[in-house]
């Protein structure tokens, strides 16, 4: 692990967002709150939530958070039969929370994958990506576009 010791600490957050493509059946599924094995939105909050608290035991060398907040929003896209996730992740400490959020957005669309899976196998992990950090000594970062 990189020593953070000298490190100050400062409030840091960091927000990473992607997305999960599937049949219009399938969308209906999750849409209409029919799903088989429940409310697939609802399970994938908390599972986002709990992949990010959990995200220095997933990922060696990455240091345990204290996380003070997390947020995961879920945007329905009809037109492209997919389920978008935007997630952040704050706190105040010495190291940021960019893994914590790309964490939560993974977890999340891979708790949507495993809810649907018996009704459409085909669905597609997409464009898992940091867009934004802020704290600490490198300051603040955009994704460009």
């Amino acid at each position: 692990m990189v020593d953070v010791t000298a490190k100050a600490e400062t409030h840091r957050h960091a927000t990473a967002s992607g997305s999960i493509s599937m049949r219009p059946e399938t969308l209906a599924l999750i849409v209409e709150g029919s799903a088989r094995k429940g409310d697939v939105l609802a399970v994938a909050r908390i599972a986002a939530i709990q992949g990010a608290k959990r995200t220095s035991e997933l990922i060696p060398l990455c240091h345990p958070i204290a996380v003070t907040r997390i947020t995961v929003d879920f945007e329905i896209d009809g037109e492209a039969n997919s389920v978008a996730c935007k997630a952040r992740v704050e706190t105040f400490g010495r190291t940021g929370v960019e893994m914590e959020a790309l964490s939560a957005v993974s977890i999340a669309l891979l708790t949507i994958y495993d809810m649907c899976k018996a009704a459409d196998r085909g669905m597609r992990l997409e464009g898992v990506r940091l867009l934004e950090k802020d704290g600490g000594r490198s300051g603040y970062w955009q994704q460009e576009g």
